[in-house]
């Protein structure tokens, strides 16, 4: 079973897929406090191995902006300090009684504000 898991399911840790063509292709750039592990590949394709549960949201914010080519060294390689306004990365609770739901909704029974009508669609 753990086999089968391994192979279909990416929300699992990587797919073998994955595995092989990091063990092929990918450079270690460096791993965070949560164990995630970050690898740089050709033409500069950057992408990471979650430790266990694949969640985006456990991507701290140096490496979120080097995953996404806003700075060019990574975290690893230079001395990165979180800056008092920044947060921590927090799940995302989508699914969960903490999802965030809009007043008017079908699972939110608050009315919505009024209208005020200060607004005009836009028309070509």
């Amino acid at each position: 079973m753990l086999l089968f898991k391994q192979f279909f399911t990416w929300w699992n840790g990587s797919t073998w897929g994955t595995r092989f063509y990091t063990w092929r292709k990918g450079d270690k750039v460096g791993e965070d406090e949560f164990g995630n592990i970050y690898y740089q590949g050709d033409g500069g394709r950057r992408w990471v191995q979650y430790a266990g549960y694949a969640d985006p949201t456990t991507i701290p914010a140096g490496w979120h902006g080097w995953m996404h080519h806003r700075v060019d060294t990574p975290p690893s390689e230079e001395e990165y300090k979180r800056r008092e306004w920044e947060l921590g990365p927090k799940p995302n609770p989508t699914g969960s009684a903490d999802a965030y739901f809009p007043k008017g909704s079908i699972s939110n029974q608050e009315s919505r504000p009024t209208v005020t009508g200060d607004y005009d669609a836009w028309r070509p």
